[in-house]
């Protein structure tokens, strides 16, 4: 089978691209501002075109560029979802980063592409067009723009009005086999009236779910494990006097409470969880979610077994990026490119879906019974809990897993990989 042509927006280190190349597609041109991000891209592939300036390019170069002839089938791309995610500032289209947004909106609406996918963070289910707080001067503006969900709302009738039909995944990428904890949306739009068939979850920790469990930290970077990339952004040393007290799969629970006091400060007050803070992780589950800063303690990644935060290979190697996979920049800025990416597991997940989806249109099924215009939204267990830290007044560390009634577990046998429960 011939490999399937796509254009891909706000490429920044290609996670979803390479996902998408698994599953038989090509990207044929990029584009992408960073510059970290556009060096990552050219080291990996020199013959990939690439253009960086969202705003000025147009449905024309993008065709030129590309050589695909006739219909596109498949436009990507994830717009930088600062603005949306629960621990930005949620500033919606009002700031520079919400309004890409609607310029991913604009290439759809120029290109007319068989079928596109947006990703983006889950905070963008809740975001709405118009945060309250902006609106300082009581001015007369349309009340549903302040209310919760509206912003997507508003981009899904946009599609709507455009003829295409807007299929919205809540998932998890670890219950498709990755070995990380990461909730995203993936919008699947069409303009031939098709549902898309986004898979069930293919693994869980829950026994009744009767699916493999999921993959482990260890089973990655565990006993083996050869990194290519050993550059680490460190704790500081008083992080690290710190976290030399936390035992693997601890969090700042361990610590006795005077410690907590003293080494969170005023964080110590505030309600939630905070189970990112002084957190070790285990080889014995997934990994949390990637993120940008490992060695900060409120988004602590320590390693299981060294006292240091995690390095650049171990988390590529947890985001499922290939180990030939080289990334441009300075360790900071290694460590931003894979904090953003798109799971490699997502884009192979999305790119089945779509290509069920081609085949389909391809086979020339279109939609009879209902109009073109509409959208769903669909929850396939995003939100999963893997262990506890803490219950009945007492702190939990090492391999105690949230169901199961919290009895201590083994999931991951680091000698034989063989997955045992006692």
């Amino acid at each position: 089978m011939d490999s399937i042509k796509f254009i891909s927006l706000f490429s920044g280190a290609m996670g979803l691209d390479l996902g998408l190349e698994i599953e038989g597609f090509n990207p044929s041109i990029c584009v992408e501002n960073n510059e970290e991000a556009i060096n990552t891209i050219r080291l990996n592939r020199p013959n990939l075109p690439i253009l960086n300036d969202i705003y000025t390019v147009s449905a024309q170069q993008l065709r030129s560029i590309s050589l695909i002839e006739g219909d596109i089938p498949l436009v990507v791309g994830g717009p930088p979802c600062q603005s949306f995610s629960v621990f930005g500032k949620r500033d919606g289209i009002e700031s520079t980063n919400g309004k890409l947004l609607f310029e991913f909106f604009r290439i759809i609406d120029e290109l007319r592409p068989q079928t596109f996918i947006m990703e983006n963070v889950r905070g963008l289910l809740s975001m709405p067009v118009i945060p309250k707080k902006n609106n300082k001067n009581g001015q007369d503006i349309n009340s549903e723009y302040y209310s919760k969900g509206s912003l997507l709302k508003l981009l899904f009738n946009k599609f709507n009005d455009i003829g295409y039909h807007i299929d919205c995944f809540i998932v998890n990428a670890v219950n498709y086999g990755a070995p990380q904890i990461r909730e995203r949306i993936i919008c699947i739009g069409n303009r031939f009236g098709l549902d898309a068939n986004f898979p069930l979850p293919e693994f869980s920790n829950r026994i009744e779910d009767n699916l493999p469990p999921f993959k482990t930290l260890g089973e990655v970077i565990g006993q083996g494990f050869v990194d290519h990339c050993p550059e680490v952004l460190n704790f500081s040393p008083r992080k690290l006097k710190y976290l030399a007290m936390i035992p693997p799969g601890g969090n700042w629970r361990s610590l006795p409470l005077e410690i907590q006091q003293e080494s969170m400060g005023k964080s110590w007050y505030l309600k939630g969880g905070r189970s990112a803070y002084w957190r070790k992780l285990s080889f014995a589950f997934p990994s949390p979610t990637v993120v940008t800063l490992p060695n900060h303690a409120g988004t602590s990644m320590c390693h299981p077994s060294e006292l240091r935060a995690i390095s650049v290979g171990e988390a590529a190697a947890i985001q499922e990026f290939p180990q030939t996979w080289k990334f441009s920049g300075n360790t900071t800025a290694k460590f931003r490119q894979i904090g953003n990416a798109v799971p490699i597991r997502l884009g192979i997940v999305s790119g089945k879906t779509v290509k069920d989806l081609l085949f389909r249109i391809n086979q020339g099924e279109r939609d009879t019974t209902q109009s073109v215009e509409g959208y769903r939204i669909i929850h396939l267990r995003p939100h999963v809990r893997t262990r506890s830290y803490w219950k009945n007044g007492k702190a939990l560390a090492g391999d105690i897993s949230y169901y199961e009634n919290n009895q201590q577990i083994n999931l991951f046998e680091l000698e034989n990989n063989v997955y045992e429960r006692s």
